[in-house]
Order: structure tokens, then C-alpha cells, then sequence
């Protein structure tokens, strides 16, 4: 895929997932098949800049190109520092978020809190557009505030016609969170209508999932959240599928308790061991969800407060799943979940 003069391998993108989307993550998913990983999103607010977080969020190092760092904010001229700031840092691409439906994000009237003020999107989107005229600026937004309120295709106009060179956009509003399932329509609509690159997102959780969707709404690409939390290698399987229409099998045990390994490694590395343990518990999780024996050992495991501990730990699970089969055997008590995780 391409936009801006920029070439991606492929037309799968990270979603920017805040928590989730550090340097560690972004590069295990560009390692697995990911044409894009955006950041998590780095607050605007120049009083923060210095703040162990948002220089964490803003850590680069070492991280394939191209960078995309994802801002937030709600007033024009913090958001045009904001991208100037980041891009005499390693960005080459500045995205913005309006769709974020946190309630600490949208009482700021920053995330999709903006989508109720289509003058205020288009005076942000000009901003950032003329701050950093060498870098491409994208938009992730959803499809409206509420089910009453969908002007998605008016800020996709908008978006368009300030300079932004493309656009994602997830198929909820903000009132529905990550409640219901998406609805593609929206995004359909969107990209009849635009001449810029349009990327689906909301609820791609398999290869046959990925290409329903971009044959639906003939999107350009598609955008992957949660689904890729614990399964990193959802992108290479999405690509493998669109290219020739087969599924890859599941990945054996060996391979799964080997990134799981290198991405604590990779935690440890980037947050020291104190924190690295405690970020590290929630993608364990993720990694072990709907296998046999997890419930068990996730409650075990989030008591343990060292690195030695914890690889310790992983070990002796994965292994005890080698021991019963090379693939992984999931919970029959959690049909639901097994088949999600699975398919």
C-alpha cells in the first residue's frame, strides 16, 4: 500500500490502543506481519512533554520506519506544537485522534468529543496540516458521537479538504464504545464519497473477518485493535490469507512461548524490571486467554514480582501445553472464547 509518497509492505495496520501500543508491542507486530504500527496517543499539552510517560510514548529508538505518532487535544495551536515537537523527533507521520471514547479524553473535549464541533475538527486539521507541511498527517475518528448524531462522511469531507492524506475510522460511535458489534456501512458510505486512502476498523479479529470488511466497504486497508492483544501473528495470517486465500494453522506452542519470552524481555528492556513485571502481567494474560489451566495460572502469575519469576513461570505453563500437544488445547468450558481466539 501507499499514501503520500509512503510505501507499506502491506495494508494492515496497528491501532493506536493506549496501555497497549508501546515500542515493544509496535515492533512485535511489525516483526509478525503489520504494514503500520501507530502510536499510542501523546498528550499535546507542552507541560507534559517531559513527563515519564509521554517520553516513554514518544521512544522511538530502534523502531522500524515509518513512524506514526499519534496526538491528542483540543485546541489548534497546541496540536500544531504538538506536531511540530514530535516531528523534530523521529516522527514521519503526525496522526490525529478523534476517536478515542474515554471519558478522561472526551471531557477534555479532545478524542471523539471533537466530532460534536465540526468548525473546531476543521481549525485542528488545518493546524496541524500547515505545522508540519513535509510529514503526512493522518485522522483516526469514528462514525459519529451517538447513533443520531453519524457525520463521519462531514469529517471525512473535512479531513480531506484541510490536507489530511488519509483516514481511519472505527465503526462505533462514541456513545457505543466497544459495546454491539461495528457497523461497516458508515465506512462504505465514507469511502464512495473520498478520494484519500479510507482504513476500516472495529471488530477484524481473523483473515476471513479482514476481507469481508474490505470487500464490504472497499476500504483501502484495515485497521486491527484488540484482537491482536495475546496474537500478535493475526497480521500474518490476514496477510497470507489476502494474498492467497488459505489459512495459515494456528501457531504451535513452541512459537508462541518464544514471542511471549522475547516480548517480556523486550518490557523489561524498555520500562526497567519494576514496571516491565507489572505491564507485562496484562499481555501474559492475553497470550495465556481460554487455554487450559490459565484462570489458574494468571492468578499465580499476577502475584509474582520478578523478571526470574515470571519467565520462570511461563515456562513451566507453555511447557506443561507442549507436553499435551504441539498445538494449543483451549478450555472446552470457554467454547466462545477458544473459537474467537482461534479462528
Amino acid at each position: 500500500m501507499e499514501f503520500a509518497g509512503i510505501r507499506l509492505k502491506n495494508k494492515l495496520f496497528v491501532a493506536p490502543m493506549a496501555g497497549v501500543t508501546d515500542r515493544p508491542f509496535r515492533q512485535l507486530c511489525r516483526k509478525l506481519g503489520a504494514g503500520l504500527a501507530v502510536s499510542e496517543m501523546v498528550t499535546s499539552n507542552s507541560l507534559l512533554y517531559g513527563s515519564t510517560k509521554t517520553k516513554r510514548r514518544a521512544n522511538h529508538a530502534g523502531e522500524p520506519g515509518p513512524i506514526s505518532v499519534q496526538i491528542a487535544g483540543a485546541d489548534p495551536l497546541m496540536m500544531a506544537q504538538a506536531a511540530r515537537h514530535n516531528a523534530e523527533n523521529g516522527a514521519q507521520i503526525i496522526d490525529i485522534n478523534m476517536g478515542c471514547p474515554a471519558k478522561k479524553v472526551c471531557n477534555v473535549a479532545a478524542g471523539s468529543a471533537l466530532m460534536r464541533d465540526e468548525l473546531l475538527v476543521a481549525r485542528i486539521l488545518e493546524s496541524v496540516v500547515a505545522a508540519v507541511p513535509e510529514l503526512p498527517v493522518t485522522l483516526k475518528f469514528r462514525t459519529g458521537w451517538d447513533r443520531e448524531h453519524r457525520n463521519a462522511a462531514t469529517i471525512a469531507r473535512i479531513a480531506e479538504e484541510s490536507g489530511i492524506q488519509l483516514i481511519a475510522i472505527h465503526g462505533r460511535t462514541r456513545a457505543d464504545l466497544y459495546m454491539g458489534a461495528a457497523e461497516y456501512d458508515t465506512i462504505a458510505t465514507v469511502k464512495s464519497q473520498r478520494g484519500i486512502p479510507v482504513i476500516a476498523n472495529g471488530d477484524i479479529d481473523s483473515p476471513q473477518k479482514a476481507k469481508y470488511v474490505l470487500d464490504y466497504t472497499g476500504a483501502d486497508g484495515v485497521m486491527i485493535g484488540r484482537a491482536a492483544q495475546g496474537r500478535p501473528w493475526i497480521f500474518r495470517e490476514i496477510a497470507h490469507y489476502l494474498a492467497t486465500g488459505e489459512l495459515l494453522p494456528p501457531p504451535e506452542v513452541a512459537e508462541i512461548h518464544r514471542v511471549c519470552r522475547e516480548h517480556l524481555l523486550d518490557l523489561h528492556d524498555f520500562y526497567g524490571i519494576e514496571a516491565g513485571v507489572r505491564v507485562a502481567r496484562k499481555h501474559i494474560a492475553w497470550y495465556t486467554k481460554g487455554l487450559v489451566g490459565s484462570h489458574v495460572f494468571r492468578q499465580h502469575m499476577n502475584l509474582l514480582a520478578s523478571a526470574e519469576e515470571q519467565f520462570a513461570a511461563i515456562d513451566q505453563f507453555f511447557g506443561e501445553q507442549a507436553a499435551q500437544s504441539s498445538r494449543l488445547q483451549y478450555d472446552n468450558n470457554n467454547q466462545s472464547e477458544t473459537e474467537a481466539l482461534a479462528a
